[in-house]
């Protein structure tokens, strides 16, 4: 395991954001490794620290290595120069892939064979099951194979991004003269990787689509023999590059750069451990590559889709018990939500909260015959239709319905494009938002002529409009009918969707325009508090701190003496605990069953306590390059809430928070010595359905409110 520091010491205040982003996979990983978590989750977790790498080298990696091919000199925030940081990044990385692939196969592999799901080599098998994959092979896999020669007039193929093929060698006979040829094979993406055999007792025998293609690969080249095979896959850079300024149709040239993302250029050559060392060779030279980009892998290449083994409902011991969200206490029973609304804020904690009923408030505001307009931004949509579905409807019931579809959302331009196409189908009006700068934002805006006036309910949120991750991401949204709130979000979108300058706003904290400034005026409020003896305190949670402005502002404030408690999901380039700088900063990170999705921010204010929710991390980009918004929480008891049963919650988890040392490694919190470990997720779900620790009394500050037992429903 590691023993040296996760970021090289330089002198530097800040920790380095790459290697802060690997020991946060290092955090995934490690739930992968950890014996308390079901089996299954165990291996969804070993899943997610691949996907999560794959990302990383296709954003982050990428952008390192054109710094270094463009001779970026400058050294980063961190003292580190992109060259340097390139090699403590590979050297990390190199460590956490043989982390593992060690857990998997050490630890995994016998734990599932031990629960009857094994994976299988073809030759091993016996004679009915060579038979049913014979069967298999020759109507699904063999129709849609293409072997690809590399020869003088074949020239390499272009290797798909993340695709997984097969390299073939082959003895070509010539006359009397013998050439050694290569050839690939993609095996196709549409198929399941995983072949599962027919069995009668339950049990889950898998045989891997590459290897069962590569052990039938000789059919593929009649004539020739068949020297050897090997997987291997190659990750690309997959940045979009896109100069909106001369751009006449975002959409077509967002589409039309999505299909070079896949051929973009070679950043990783992954190859199974059985490989020769001259076809590696050939292969990095082929793709541009140095032998720094290698990456010998004892194990299943590209294990994502090993997330197949826990479809369907079998092995429920395996698993994390089920969890159904109900929906918030405040709404039961409420069948008009425009009339609870009206009455008071409701704050929604997905996902132990159901996100039911958002699509309950939007599919309402479509069917209402006194809803006359709708305007949402949409960033991440995913599959479900009825979010799109509802501004659809709302349409052909003789609304004015907006959507402001953000085109450049990572890795789902597609679906958003597709879904953009949809909506301009049906009469909704589409626009993309401001040049130069995502629309990250989660806001609707209803409009509604009440029985005594025009009235605008708004719901803001942390989290995509996205049903599927709503049940797997924790996030906070709040439906309100407070005008100043209703007036600053119809400010903001007539500024996304017309032609107007930013001016200002009564309640919302928006990026680019104020946010990054009035965070820092926040944190530098707490100071002056602790300079005048008054009582102060920062709570922050988010997923990422980058920016070194808010860096410094807290750095100040901890040597004023303000109590700072950071809880940062990934990337946090602060460091914590340094005395004379950071002495009074703690920072922590919760990894576990759901992902810690929200933004809170709590600001003591010499006991006037102000908590403000919303879309954006302290980073550059979201300060920045993103339209960003922040609400704060204005009703007494919600802002409780959060800071009790939310907050607090996470500040005391001992059984799934690690805390960041100064050297940007992470120590798990040390459980106490008395009585039952903290667990916050499972704590929020036991609250949701009535059986856990209940509301805070009000009026008293973090650290010192009572929490009241109240006993289930």
């Amino acid at each position: 395991m590691r023993k040296e520091p996760s970021t090289p010491s330089t002198g530097s205040p800040y920790l380095n954001r790459e290697l802060s982003w690997l020991e946060f996979n290092q955090r995934v990983l490690d739930e992968a490794l950890n014996p308390s978590v079901p089996l299954l989750e165990r291996v969804k977790f070993f899943c997610i620290t691949h996907s999560n790498l794959d990302e990383f080298f296709e954003v982050r990696v990428a952008g390192l290595k054109q710094q270094v091919e463009s001779e970026v000199v400058e050294r980063g925030p961190d003292g580190l120069t992109s060259s340097e940081t390139l090699r403590v990044v590979t050297r990390r990385v190199r460590q956490l892939v043989e982390d593992a692939y060690r857990c998997w196969r050490e630890r995994l592999v016998p734990e599932l064979a031990r629960s009857g799901i094994r994976f299988h080599e073809p030759e091993e098998l016996g004679p009915e099951d060579r038979e049913w994959l014979e069967r298999y092979y020759q109507e699904k896999v063999h129709p849609v194979l293409t072997p690809l020669a590399v020869d003088p007039s074949h020239p390499f193929p272009q290797v798909l991004n993340k695709s997984l093929n097969l390299i073939a060698r082959l003895k070509v006979l010539k006359g009397a003269e013998t050439k050694r040829r290569l050839a690939i094979v993609q095996v196709p993406r549409g198929l399941p990787r995983l072949v599962r055999l027919p069995r009668e007792d339950g049990r889950q025998d898998y045989v891997f689509l590459g290897h069962l293609i590569g052990s039938r690969l000789d059919a593929l080249f009649p004539g020739v023999e068949l020297e050897g095979w090997s997987v291997f896959r190659v990750t690309r850079n997959s940045e979009l590059y896109i100069d909106e300024e001369d751009v006449a149709n975002l959409l077509k040239a967002v589409e039309a750069e999505l299909h070079n993302r896949r051929k973009g250029g070679a950043v990783r050559l992954e190859v199974d451990d059985d490989c020769p060392e001259e076809t590696r060779r050939e292969l990095l030279t082929t793709l541009g590559l140095g032998s720094e980009d290698l990456y010998v892998i004892n194990g299943p290449l590209n294990p994502t889709r090993l997330m197949s083994i826990g479809e369907g409902d079998h092995s429920p011991e395996l698993r994390d018990p089920p969890f159904l969200a109900p929906e918030v206490a405040s709404l039961k029973g409420r069948e008009d939500l425009f009339v609870a609304i009206r009455e008071r804020d409701h704050l929604m904690h997905h996902p132990y909260e159901s996100f039911e009923t958002v699509i309950r408030f939007l599919e309402q505001a479509a069917g209402d015959p006194k809803v006359l307009a709708i305007k949402q931004t949409l960033y991440r949509t995913g599959g479900d239709p009825r979010i799109v579905g509802a501004l659809m409807r709302a349409v052909k019931t003789g609304k004015q319905v907006t959507a402001v579809v953000e085109l450049k959302a990572r890795f789902d331009e597609a679906n958003n494009i597709r879904w953009a196409r949809a909506l301009e189908e049906a009469g909704v009006h589409v626009v993309y938002g401001l040049v130069g700068y995502k629309i990250h934002c989660k806001m609707t805006l209803v409009v509604r002529a009440d029985e005594d006036r025009i009235r605008r309910y708004v719901h803001l949120g942390t989290g995509n409009y996205n049903p599927a991750t709503a049940r797997l991401y924790t996030d906070l949204s709040l439906l309100t009918a407070r005008p100043e709130l209703g007036e600053d979000a119809t400010s903001l979108f007539n500024l996304l969707t017309g032609v107007c300058q930013f001016q200002g706003t009564r309640r919302l904290m928006v990026a680019p325009f104020q946010m990054h400034d009035r965070v820092i005026e926040l944190i530098d409020r707490e100071a002056r508090h602790a300079h005048d003896g008054l009582p102060c305190r920062i709570i922050a949670k988010m997923n990422s701190l980058v920016d070194t402005d808010v860096i410094d502002a807290l750095y100040r404030a901890s040597r004023a003496g303000v109590k700072i408690d950071l809880i940062v999901r990934g990337i946090c380039c602060l460091r914590p605990g340094v005395e004379e700088m950071s002495e009074n900063i703690r920072v922590r990170s919760v990894v576990d069953r759901f992902l810690e999705h929200s933004r809170v921010w709590y600001f003591e204010n010499s006991a006037r306590p102000e908590v403000f929710v919303g879309s954006a991390d302290w980073m550059p980009r979201n300060f920045f390059k993103r339209i960003e918004v922040v609400f704060p929480v204005e009703d007494g008891v919600l802002r409780e809430r959060i800071v009790v049963e939310i907050l607090e919650r996470q500040l005391a988890d001992d059984m799934k928070a690690r805390m960041l040392q100064s050297d940007g490694s992470y120590v798990l919190v040390p459980a106490k010595k008395t009585g039952r470990g903290r667990r916050c997720q499972r704590e929020f779900m036991e609250l949701a359905k009535g059986n856990g620790e209940g509301r805070a009394r009000p009026g008293r500050g973090p650290g010192k409110m009572q929490v009241v037992v109240r006993p289930s429903a």
